[in-house]
């Protein structure tokens, strides 16, 4: 028995054919209060606030891509104004996991990448903390796997969509 948006404690896969697009965007925000409460409880493994996290995830993510990240990018993805953001990337280059570049082809723009300091003891803690994330996902079947992975993509890409205006 799994909690399901507004539908309490219930079986999942009986639940399939009675599940509305109201339930999944329920189910979807108590996700959201979950995940928000679970990077509460890691920040002290990162020394970082939760948006702190966020933020090196959305640089390093475009980094794994070969792409970077402008500064006003991740200042839409993350609703901040242009001081704020800047203190959190000041915040990010000062504790060594991301550095600033100049943009290759516009000389007043910068680019954000991750560092291999990222990657190294807090990512690991990290990791560890959220290992019964990891469990339950090694646990889905390659369909189950398959629907969560492309759900969540579109999500994403619809997110960035309202992000960007």
């Amino acid at each position: 028995m799994t909690p399901l948006g507004g539908l309490g404690s219930v079986d999942t896969r009986e639940a399939v054919g009675r599940i509305g697009a109201t339930d999944v965007l329920d189910a979807l925000s108590e996700y959201r209060a979950a995940e928000t409460a679970m990077l509460r409880r890691t920040r002290p493994i990162m020394d970082r606030g939760a948006t702190d996290v966020l933020a090196l995830r959305y640089v390093r993510e475009a980094t794994l891509r070969g792409d970077g990240m402008r500064p006003t990018e991740l200042s839409a993805l993350l609703g901040l104004s242009s001081a704020s953001i800047t203190a959190l990337i000041d915040r990010l280059v000062s504790g060594g996991v991301v550095v600033r570049e100049p943009h290759p082809s516009d000389r007043r723009a910068s680019i954000l990448r991750s560092t291999g300091l990222s990657e190294t003891a807090e990512v690991q803690a990290l990791d560890d903390a959220r290992r019964p994330i990891a469990n339950l996902i090694e646990s889905l079947d390659r369909d189950e796997l398959g629907t969560v992975f492309g759900f969540l993509v579109r999500m994403r890409h619809a997110m960035d969509e309202v992000a960007r205006g």
